[in-house]
């Protein structure tokens, strides 16, 4: 039997570290947290056009997220086009009227109550953009990747902080089952639908429900 070679290491180059003073850590870091706080997932929307970039810039900003053996197993797919959101929507709709009238238990339905969710998703034609992240596994042209679903989810949280820092809103709607998403976005079988985020500025008056979030002892243990 042949031993598989073991790869090259990767060339080295330098750190380029982003330096802050250390009197200015804490600063930083809780500006960013109060700019994130204000983050709320937005479920109406205005049809007004998207700053050129913008998106680009932040699927940039959650390309650069760490992936097992840096595999980088992740695929953005932008839709922009009216009959393809319209698409979209009819599809993710079919599936959400499954879910909510036979696949749901009674106590998820019972946690969703409150948000006041249901198998209308408007939104995905509202916004004019909607990002459908896919996850890319082991195909003719693509590797074996590792640990995929965490990679694919630090990514999605860069992006949904990316979009946020632009003054964007965004929601994560995760249908299920998401194969419809390969014959929209017109991709091949090894990439998995894995979110569906619409993106786009809030209507305006738009209401949230008001929402507490765990407090740090509740969710951090220093040892």
């Amino acid at each position: 039997m042949t031993a598989t070679p073991t790869p090259d290491p990767l060339p080295t180059v330098p750190l380029r570290p982003r330096p802050v003073p250390s009197g200015e850590a804490v600063a930083r870091a809780r500006a960013f947290h109060e700019t994130m706080a204000r983050r709320r997932t937005v479920r109406e929307f205005d049809t007004r056009p998207l700053p050129e970039g913008v998106v680009e810039w932040a699927v940039r900003t959650a390309a650069t997220a760490p992936s097992g053996a840096h595999v980088q197993p992740w695929r953005f797919v932008v839709l922009t086009d009216p009959e393809r959101r319209r698409r979209l929507r009819e599809a993710a709709e079919a599936e959400e009227r499954e879910f909510y009238g036979r696949r749901a238990s009674e106590e998820w339905l019972t946690a969703l109550a409150p948000l006041g969710t249901d198998a209308e998703k408007p939104f995905l034609e509202q916004a004019p953009a909607v990002v459908v992240v896919f996850e890319v596994h082991k195909g003719p042209g693509t590797p074996r990747p590792y640990y995929v679903k965490e990679s694919v989810g630090i990514a999605v949280g860069l992006l949904l902080a990316s979009l946020h820092q632009a003054g964007l809103a965004t929601l994560t709607h995760t249908p299920s089952p998401m194969r419809f998403l390969n014959e929209i976005c017109d991709r091949p079988p090894e990439e998995r639908g894995a979110y569906v985020i619409p993106v786009g500025y809030p209507a305006p008056d738009v209401r949230v429900p008001d929402l507490t979030r765990k407090p740090l002892d509740e969710v951090m243990v220093r040892l």
